[in-house]
């Protein structure tokens, strides 16, 4: 009796009905009765969809909400259906043609329904539509679409259906979850018992392998990886989806409604129904919070949800954590487990079924029936029964180190018995040197340790094993830079670092493919990798957490004291090299000086420059490119040399002069005076600063604009191979022009990651600008780099100042990103430089930033020498290399307290626009 109270403080279908029958007692015209009927049923649709909202908003119970919505949807339909049969279209005594039966498919067919979903329906027909059951039909649609229900339907015959059926897995799988709603029960009945008869029987083996190829599609379709940063909860790998394809083939096979019934049948054990029932749970109320919150029918789960669904579903931040991170951690490992039961249930179908199996074969065909204490099923390495590992829980470990000897798939059954018995990797395991022994063979193994690693992941061995590895397993970092959870990020890092080994990567990464030959201990380099991110998510700094992380493990592991310290360095270190590279001037002495008095050794040099090439690719598919391994490259050849002592040692002005001489040696064919008038043209800092070939194209540059008296020329060169775009502009110098130039290249789309700003001797400005497009390539299209050229003329000749240009060009809405915070940061280090003030700024980047920090440091009356601009993710990171106005360090502490001042001001600019983003969600809600 409770049960029906509750049902009817969501709708009431006897008050409806009255209230229906009542309207029609009035015998008002057609136009005014559709319009009473519309006004009654949206009352109570809106009324039913408060009460289930209230429901939730009290108990978070995702799979209520499904099955509420449902009823409420069914109930309506039922009741409107009626009301079309009896009271618009009655028929006094029907034949058999004019019959209809009304079915829920799809997901209402299921029973489950998301506060925005799709109503799907089939008008189940005897024979063909007849003229009074489409008007029934068509009334009863056009009510439906009128409260604003999207509604998706077929009408067909009984033999269309069948017919349908047969050729269509999608209209298969649809009437497999057909629901009875209203009309001739007999009708369904006929279709479901046609449905069993001429289509399931006998057709399990293809059905199945026709929804797991679906799958496999559609993952595809979806990234293919269960570790998107912005999942996609319904289609996504690991998703609701999944599960529902389990339960299709459950029901087609077993003919069963309920998961739960495969426990009596042997094909799932209590706790993996539990499993997939904790998995339905989860991701159901993840969806429900996010249809309520976007107020439309949104499956992915994005950044600037993400922190507002955190909040309402009760994760804080503790432990160095944010609550968004705690639920992606979730979902995450619940996506995960949802491929684990996959693979259960795929192993209990081919062991019943005896079909081909359902994953691939092994690479290597063994006729053998036995190996090294494992048998063969399928071709696939497997355990005769529990008693393999409960005997010798080693054995959890050496049957992947055997699979991955023999380059061998695991059997799916045997994978069940291993997390069957995880309780068995324990302190006792862990101390084991056989075991130790063996994980540090598959982590260094020359087959590839990837797929290796992967498996004892999914498995739940390697988080158990490597206990500070489970910390971070399905641990996501909450910006735009990291593409993977840490796990992920870490083997598909020591993948990397197997393909550089192996010689795959040497045309992308050729130094490091070389120096990795040259390193004296592999398992420092593999297990440095495998270490570098593990102490992440625990407050404080990571590196050196991390650090304390591998001298605690690298001895259990088998590592010497030597190899120990090493890898621990390398751990609190990896960030070094690719922070010198990217934030300081490497043409700088002190900055190769400075990074090689840290390495000390050619050793060290060589394993971290192979550690930082494999972390950064590791990150995501577009974080590398030709400018950051050129950055990588040159900062490697210096430090080698200075390591080695080879490093040029003669003072400033032999190396000025050595420069002179080799730019003279490249202009052949000018004059003596030609040369001296150029020669004279540039300061000491300027010849230090780039090649002979630089300084010969910038001369020729130089003079081609002096003798056509021109007051701007442009150079651009394109160089693939770093991947970059050089842009050299020859104008008057003027206070703000570095400003004004990355104004310019803001609103023509070219990003700038790096600059050199000289000032010449004539009073004519020569800046080099390295620049690239939105996707970290050379900047080369010809229509762009003409309207660069264009826009930096434009602004140079006194043309709207660039920040109202790039306010006007600023979108409507805030991005999505905007959610993003970025607490802003300004480091001034005056010992990174022996004759320059190093200003490091950090904020939420955004268009126009550069242009916004230059002009604010122009308006310090500061010198900016060179810039190092960087950005990961929202984060942009940009280091200024500066002057005062009589070209020395700013040592003052009131104009260094200045500098920072105005810095965090302009970092701090579009604190209205972050908040803005932040407060969509709430707004979203409050108009609900």
């Amino acid at each position: 009796m409770e049960s029906i109270r509750d049902q009817r403080a969501i709708i009431d279908r006897r008050k409806l009905a009255a209230a229906l029958s009542d309207i029609a007692a009035v015998k008002l015209d057609a136009t005014a009765e559709r319009a009473a009927v519309l006004v009654a049923l949206r009352t109570v649709l809106a009324a039913g969809r408060e009460e289930i909202r209230r429901r939730f908003d009290a108990s978070a119970d995702g799979r209520a909400v499904a099955r509420e919505t449902c009823f409420l949807v069914d109930q309506l339909i039922r009741t409107l259906y009626d009301f079309t049969a009896i009271h618009v279209y009655p028929v006094a005594n029907p034949s058999a043609a004019e019959h209809v039966a009304i079915v829920a498919v799809g997901g209402y067919g299921r029973g489950e329904m998301a506060p925005h979903s799709d109503v799907d329906l089939l008008f189940l027909l005897p024979y063909k539509l007849t003229p009074s059951t489409e008007q029934v039909v068509e009334y009863i649609l056009y009510r439906l679409w009128d409260l604003g229900l999207k509604v998706g339907h077929a009408t067909r015959s009984i033999d269309d259906c069948m017919r349908q059926a047969k050729g269509d897995m999608t209209i298969r799988t649809s009437l497999l979850e057909a629901r009875f709603l209203a009309g001739k029960p007999a009708l369904f009945q006929e279709m479901r018992s046609r449905f069993q008869k001429e289509i399931v029987t006998g057709s399990g083996p293809d059905f199945v392998e026709a929804k797991l190829a679906e799958r496999d599609e559609r993952h595809r379709r979806m990234g293919d990886s269960r570790y998107a940063l912005e999942p996609n909860i319904k289609e996504g790998k690991g998703g609701l989806r999944d599960l529902h394809t389990l339960f299709w083939i459950a029901k087609y096979l077993y003919r069963v409604d309920d998961v739960a019934v495969l426990i009596d049948r042997g094909v799932l054990t209590r706790k993996e129904v539990k499993i997939f029932e904790k998995a339905q749970t989860f991701l159901w109320t993840l969806r429900c919070h996010l249809h309520y919150l976007t107020a439309r029918a949104e499956e992915r789960l994005t950044f600037d949800v993400q922190a507002e669904i955190s909040r309402r579903m009760g994760y804080t931040d503790h432990a160095g954590t944010k609550g968004v991170e705690r639920l992606m951690k979730h979902y995450f490992l619940i996506a995960k487990s949802v491929g684990n039961l996959t693979r259960i249930f795929c192993a209990m179908l081919e062991a019943e079924h005896q079909r081909k199996p359902l994953f691939r074969l092994p690479t290597l065909g063994l006729l053998r029936r036995e190996i090294e204490g494992f048998g063969f099923d399928n071709g696939r390495l497997t355990v005769p029964d529990a008693q393999t590992f409960t005997a010798d829980p080693v054995n959890l470990l050496r049957l992947f180190h055997v699979a991955q000897r023999y380059e061998l798939d695991i059997h799916p059954a045997a994978l069940r018995l291993v997390t069957q018995h995880l309780k068995l990797v324990n302190r006792q395991l862990r101390a084991d040197p056989e075991a130790n022994r063996l994980f540090v063979e598959m982590l260094t193994s020359p087959k590839g340790p990837e797929a290796t690693l992967r498996r004892l992941n999914e498995a739940g061995i390697f988080g158990r094993f490597i206990p500070d590895f489970g910390r971070v397993v399905a641990q996501m970092q909450y910006d735009m830079y990291h593409h993977y959870t840490v796990d992920e990020h870490t083997i598909f890092a020591i993948g990397i670092l197997h393909r550089i080994e192996q010689g795959v990567l040497k045309d992308e990464v050729p130094i490091a493919s070389h120096a990795v030959h040259k390193v004296l201990s592999r398992r420092v380099l593999y297990l440095a990798v495998l270490l570098h991110d593990i102490a992440k998510g625990r407050g404080g700094d990571h590196s050196e957490l991390g650090a304390r992380v591998a001298q605690k493990l690298c001895p259990r592991l088998g590592l010497s004291d030597e190899e120990t310290e090493t890898v621990a360095w390398l751990v609190r270190h990896h960030l070094l090299m690719s922070n010198s590279a990217f934030k300081r001037d490497i043409d700088d002495p002190k900055t190769i000086a400075d990074f090689a008095d840290q390495v000390q050794s050619l050793e060290r040099l060589r394993l971290l420059l192979v550690l930082t090439v494999a972390d950064i690719r590791a990150v995501g598919p577009k974080t590398w490119n030709g400018w950051k391994a050129a950055l990588l490259r040159e900062l490697y050849y210096r430090t080698e040399e200075q390591l080695s002592g080879g490093l040029v040692t003669e003072g400033r002005e032999a190396r000025v002069a050595a420069a002179i001489a080799a730019l003279t040696a490249e202009l052949p064919d000018w004059s003596d005076a030609e040369r001296a008038a150029h020669i004279a043209r540039g300061y000491p800092s300027y010849w230090l600063s780039f090649d002979a070939t630089t300084h010969a194209r910038h001369a020729r540059q130089v003079q081609a604009a002096e003798a056509a008296g021109e007051m701007l020329s442009i150079n651009v060169q394109i160089d693939l191979w770093r991947a970059v775009t050089e842009v050299t502009v020859y104008t008057p110098d003027q206070p703000g022009l570095f400003s004004r130039l990355a104004g310019a290249f803001a609103i023509s789309g070219a990003n700038i990651v790096d600059a050199r700003i000289f000032t010449l001797a004539n009073g004519m400005a020569l800046d080099s600008f390295w620049v690239q497009d939105d996707e970290g390539r050379a900047f080369d299209r010809l229509e762009r780099l003409t309207r660069l050229k264009a826009t930096v003329a434009r602004v140079l000749a006194g043309g709207p100042g660039p920040m109202a240009e790039l306010e006007r060009r600023k979108p409507a809405f805030p991005s999505r990103l905007a959610v993003f915070k970025v607490a802003p940061r300004v480091l001034i280090d005056n010992r990174a430089s022996n004759s320059h003030t190093v200003i490091e700024v950090n904020g939420r980047d955004r268009k126009g930033l550069l242009h916004q920090l230059t002009w604010a440091l122009t308006d310090l009356n500061l010198q900016i020498s060179s810039a190092k601009i960087s950005t990961y993710g929202e984060r942009a990171v940009d280091v200024f290399y500066v002057k005062d106005l009589f070209g020395l360090k700013v040592e003052n502490e009131i104009k260094l307290k200045a500098i920072r001042a105005r810095l965090i001001e302009v970092l701090e600019e579009p604190a209205a626009e972050a908040s803005s983003a932040a407060k969509a969600a709430k707004d979203t809600a409050a108009a609900e």
